[in-house]
């Protein structure tokens, strides 16, 4: 170990720049759909092994190598955005380079912050371990909260592909898991680093949490009951419409058209077709009109719906402003079984980039634009609320990927008992975002204890239990529904109750123990 933590110190700053990429890249592949999370093993060891040598000193001690670490993994993790500047190249494609390159250098910087924490608290061995652990993880709380937020691939989504060990969100989160599988994938380094036996033994300790906890995740699944909702039954429409023909208005027709169709169409579950349905769902902006001011419409949609069934669909819809610019809301907007609209939900968490600009002032005169274009201006709702559905379903309504944030995900005061996400993903193709967007709502299901019923236009629809079983899915590019009954909800989960305090926990034992570890050397 002497031996390799010498040539590191020796190799040149181009080839640790490289390291530090490659060590980054190969931690993201663990992340969904490829799962590859046994590289994170080797890829946290060799940053480590790169922060302990690092050759800077004073404050930037090993900023530098921590930046290119976050900047190697977020360029692997977000490389899927580049798909949306293709749907129209012609006028987004040269912005792609610098978005994404923005977008991934400053997520970033709060890992390079983060391994400047972790170095000059650790120094090297375990007590590196526990403070890089500690250190990104509140990095990644911060990337969540700060700037409007957007914690995305955060690294404690590699746990999606480790069995049982995602039931650890329900006790501590997804920010909780980044900690613990940041620490665990850091031990090798630690065990090969200490030459004592208390520190040799406490890596040990820790190793064996990991099995423990999987263990424990997979008895949890084990134990829990299938059970669903008495009367009701959901039908998941993916309509599958490409992206570019999306909003074109000689479509209009034809999309409202095969919605319809496929709400109404008989299936091996419901060989009645939609008079079986309790609740039929649509997907993010499901038809390229503001359905909501559409009294033709809704004439069409009354006998459909035969005075029995619930829709609940994503729409556009048009607040207050004048003619020009009017407010535009991302709404979900549920209509009763005589097609009158009877309760709605707006968007209150905006995709930066996508509809809004962030910093708008200094890139608009410079080109730049939000992707997402309406003759108006989006406008954030209100937050998060439970809403009575038809039927008496206390349920959260969440568009596209506001379901990937842990924190204020649903009304604390008023718990639901259904999570509803509808969404577009026809932006991104078939790419990762896709899987990982759904991965993301499958972590939100297991930390609140709540099913997740999830639209989407090109797929990933799905059903998701409680305990974050898939019930039915409904792959990418697939035309078609999923028809099913409604998951019950658990009571409670620990996270749901006590949220990231659970990190804060984590963050001040791991803190602790390198004060511990720092004083027996000094003894």
């Amino acid at each position: 170990m002497i031996r390799l933590k010498n040539r590191m110190a020796q190799a040149s700053r181009p080839a640790r720049a490289v390291l530090a990429l490659a060590a980054g890249a190969a931690t993201a592949l663990g992340l969904p759909p490829l799962g590859l999370w046994p590289l994170a093993f080797l890829g946290v060891p060799l940053i480590l092994l790169l922060l302990e040598t690092a050759k800077d000193r004073g404050w930037r001690s090993g900023a530098g190598t921590g930046w290119l670490f976050g900047l190697g993994y977020f360029a692997v993790a977000f490389h899927w955005i580049g798909f949306a500047f293709l749907v129209d190249a012609a006028t987004y494609l040269w912005m792609m380079p610098f978005m994404l390159g923005a977008l991934a250098g400053g997520m970033a910087l709060y890992w390079g912050l983060a391994a400047l924490v972790a170095k000059r608290l650790g120094g090297g061995g375990l007590a590196l371990a526990l403070s890089f652990a500690a250190a990104i993880a509140t990095a990644e709380w911060l990337r969540g909260h700060l700037f409007t937020g957007f914690p995305w691939a955060a690294p404690g989504l590699l746990a999606d592909g480790m069995g049982g060990l995602a039931q650890g969100a329900s006790l501590i989160g997804m920010t909780g898991l980044t900690l613990l599988i940041l620490l665990w994938a850091a031990l090798p380094y630690a065990l090969a680093s200490e030459r004592s036996t208390p520190s040799r033994a406490a890596a040990v300790a820790l190793a064996l949490v990991l099995p423990a906890l999987w263990i424990w995740g997979e008895m949890r699944l084990a134990a829990a009951p299938a059970a669903m909702v008495p009367g009701v039954q959901l039908r998941i429409v993916q309509p599958s419409v490409p992206q570019e023909q999306k909003w074109r208005e000689d479509n209009a027709r034809a999309i409202f058209e095969e919605l319809k169709e496929l709400s109404a169409m008989p299936t091996p579950e419901q060989p009645a077709g939609i008079g079986g349905i309790t609740h039929v769902i649509w997907p993010e902006s499901a038809v390229p009109f503001l359905i909501d001011e559409s009294p033709a419409a809704r004439s069409e949609l009354a006998p459909l719906l035969g005075g029995r069934t619930a829709l609940i669909t994503g729409a556009l819809r048009r607040g207050q402003g004048d003619a020009a610019e009017p407010d535009i809301y991302n709404s979900v907007i549920v209509f009763d079984g005589r097609a009158e609209p009877v309760a709605r939900y707006d968007k209150w968490r905006l995709v930066p980039g996508g509809e809004f600009l962030p910093f708008a002032w200094a890139l608009e005169p410079l080109g730049f634009r939000r992707v997402v274009t309406t003759p108006g201006n989006f406008t954030a709702g209100p937050g998060p609320r439970t809403i009575a559905l038809p039927g008496g379903l206390p349920a959260q309504l969440l568009v596209c990927y506001e379901v990937i944030f842990p924190d204020r995900l649903v009304d604390e005061a008023d718990r639901p008992g259904l999570i509803v996400n509808v969404t577009n993903d026809g932006w991104f193709g078939r790419s990762t975002g896709p899987h990982q967007h759904l991965a993301q709502a499958r972590l939100r299901a297991i930390e609140q204890g709540i099913p997740i019923v999830r639209a989407a236009n090109t797929g990933i629809s799905a059903v998701i239990d409680s305990h974050g079983r898939y019930l039915q899915r409904l792959g990418l590019m697939q035309r078609g529904v999923i028809d099913s009954s409604l998951p019950a909800a658990i009571s409670t989960t620990t996270y749901s109750w006590w949220g990231d305090s659970a990190l804060l926990l984590l963050v001040a034992a791991s803190l602790a123990c390198v004060i511990v570890i720092h004083l027996l050397r000094r003894g």
